[in-house]
């Protein structure tokens, strides 16, 4: 795994707190969906309205149990990202895919 400045420090925050004993990967998962409502609740009415501050705060906090739970479970979150890319574009072939909104499936 290719350590990241963010990994590292997440890793000395969480162990100077002694908050691994509550970062299961179950826990972490349950906090990435708690964490995604919070920013999906910036749009509740108007995504035209949404604090953008407020967004980045949400997302980043998405985004850092996201990263925790990678470092957990031992994967690499870029790899993850781009073994994911590679499988999607299997599914979504550019010539049946662009400017369609249907699932692979329905292609």
């Amino acid at each position: 795994m290719r350590e990241t400045e963010a990994i590292r420090r997440l890793r000395t925050f969480v162990a100077e707190r002694e908050w691994a004993q509550f970062h299961s990967p179950e826990n972490l998962a349950k906090s990435i969906a708690i964490e995604a409502g919070e920013l999906l609740e910036c749009f509740q009415w108007s995504g035209d309205d949404a604090d953008d501050e407020h967004v980045r705060e949400e997302l980043a906090d998405v985004l850092t149990y996201c990263l925790l739970l990678a470092d957990k479970i031992g994967a690499d979150p870029i790899q993850l990202v781009l073994d994911k890319l590679e499988l999607t574009t299997q599914k979504y072939p550019v010539e049946k895919s662009r400017g369609r909104s249907e699932k692979y499936d329905r292609l």
